[in-house]
């Protein structure tokens, strides 16, 4: 981009979710650094109602830092299994079911980032999500039964013995 481009609200919230879509972006500083190298000059202020508006979330990478990210970013259709199975794994602590539906709990602000994994995923069977807190709502096609896709998903999550 040309130096100090002036960039609309829109464009630098795009560029904002593009950048820690592709690079770990540790904290608003570092982003506001990142901007910069783009020729996009932007305060920490500006970056904080970005990432605000963005819904970005601070999340734990392997290794115990932490790290920016877009939990509803649409970056692809499909989450691979191994991907579902790591978020799962790692933010998923119960899971519930009757008849069509099924209950997933995590640690309190992780509902949306595991829903949001789920409904990339697009796993046979399930129809919808809806992400409280710390609660999804899971509705199972009815031929499917939500018996199954809580065994899946309880099984993804590792909580079979």
């Amino acid at each position: 981009m040309n130096e100090n481009a002036r960039l609309g609200k829109t464009q630098r919230q795009h560029l904002v979710a593009r950048i820690i879509e592709s690079t770990s972006v540790p904290n608003q500083q570092a982003l506001v650094e990142l901007l910069a190298a783009e020729g996009v000059a932007a305060t920490q202020a500006t970056v904080s109602r970005d990432l605000e508006d963005l819904g970005a979330i601070k999340v734990r990478l392997p290794g115990g830092e932490s790290a920016y990210a877009i939990p509803a970013l649409p970056t692809e259709r499909r989450a691979p299994e191994d991907h579902l199975r790591r978020v799962f794994g790692d933010w998923v602590v119960e899971v519930a079911h009757s008849d069509n539906m099924v209950v997933v709990r995590t640690p309190p602000g992780s509902a949306h980032v595991v829903a949001s994994a789920l409904d990339r995923a697009g796993v046979d069977g399930i129809l919808g999500t809806v992400a409280g807190d710390d609660t999804i709502l899971i509705v199972v096609d009815a031929a499917t039964g939500g018996r199954d896709v809580a065994d899946r998903l309880a099984e993804l999550a590792g909580l079979h013995g």
